[in-house]
């Protein structure tokens, strides 16, 4: 198949890529490389993608990897005269769009990049599929849409009506346009509520990276609620194997079924103590953190936990990496990265 991956410079539509490369799809990713984090970290991705900097730094240009199956362009989302363009010329089957303004914290400070990318470049993204006829719109969403529900493990049959910041609102706006297109256009969509990913070239305003790098440097951690946190930590492999299942199953079922509209958990289906988490990564650095206790942060919830029953009813398929060979991971690939 031919796919589009937005977000291909950022952690899951990173490996995303790749995964989809190697069994032989052929890939086009597109991200803008915003300077939300280190875009030295996302030009790195690119380049085991096999994208040179060089040619990756102009917007709108295709560049074309070392292998015959990866192409990338840099491009914005709410692009409105390049995008549809771009499908025009690609001629896509299936689009899985991780493009997105990520970060709880930061959309409290930053309210317009989010209704940008996430809203406006999410229906120019609506309007390209239905206007191409793409075969199948496979979607991010998040477990921040869960707000303030108390009843765990969180199920998609849940009511997520109380959203608590900002970037979850936009999450839920997304299922909501996509439930919209499905409905009006016969789009196939599916969003995938993603719990707490992590593993190496994870994001570094995740807590993984962030309590990594402050330990090895010898800062303090700020952990917040005081340690009275949980969540359901999941794995990148155990991230990207759910979403190329669900790339590759044909949609065409689903049309025929009338079932256009899907949303799916994908977690560990296992909720962890923050405090337990830390120990596991003091445990692989042989060092303790020095611990600065801090209240709840607004935007945060104080626990996740996936169920993962309709996952497992639809593509046999249920994560299950603990957290020690996790983060054993993520640590061997930060010293090896960082030198």
């Amino acid at each position: 198949m031919k796919v589009l991956v937005t977000g291909a410079a950022g952690f899951i539509g990173f490996f995303v890529s790749k995964i989809l490369i190697n069994k032989g799809h052929q890939v086009v990713g597109l991200d803008n490389i915003n300077d939300y984090y280190d875009v030295n970290l996302k030009f790195s991705r690119l380049k085991e993608l096999g994208i040179e900097k060089e040619c990756a730094s102009e917007f709108n240009k295709v560049c074309k990897s070392s292998s015959s199956f990866f192409s990338f362009v840099r491009m914005n989302l709410e692009d409105r005269e390049n995008l549809p363009e771009l499908f025009k010329n690609e001629k896509f089957d299936i689009v899985c769009n991780l493009a997105a303004q990520a970060g709880v914290r930061y959309s409290l400070e930053n309210p317009e990049t989010y209704i940008d990318s996430n809203l406006v470049g999410f229906l120019n993204i609506l309007e390209c599929c239905r206007n191409f006829e793409i075969k199948h719109l496979v979607y991010a969403s998040s477990s921040s849409v869960y707000g303030l529900n108390k009843k765990v493990p969180f199920s998609t049959d849940d009511n997520v009506d109380h959203p608590i910041s900002l970037y979850a609102a936009t999450k839920k706006s997304n299922e909501l346009m996509a439930h919209t297109y499905s409905h009006l256009f016969n789009v196939p969509t599916t969003g995938l509520r993603f719990f707490t990913v992590y593993g190496p070239w994870g994001r570094p305003d995740m807590a993984m990276f962030l309590f990594t790098d402050a330990i090895v440097n010898d800062r303090p951690i700020k952990v917040f609620n005081h340690g009275k946190m949980e969540r359901d930590f999941t794995y990148i492999d155990d991230i990207v194997e759910g979403v190329v299942r669900i790339i590759e199953k044909p949609a065409i079922s689903r049309v025929e079924n009338k079932e256009l509209y899907k949303v799916y958990n994908i977690g560990n289906n296992n909720s962890v103590k923050l405090l337990d988490f830390i120990k596991e990564i003091e445990k692989n650095l042989n060092k303790e953190a020095d611990k600065n206790m801090m209240d709840i942060q607004p935007g945060d919830v104080e626990r996740t936990w996936a169920d993962v029953d309709q996952l497992i009813a639809d593509y046999d398929y249920r994560p299950n990496t603990s957290i020690a060979r996790g983060v054993k991971a993520f640590v061997d690939w930060y010293r090896e990265y960082y030198k």
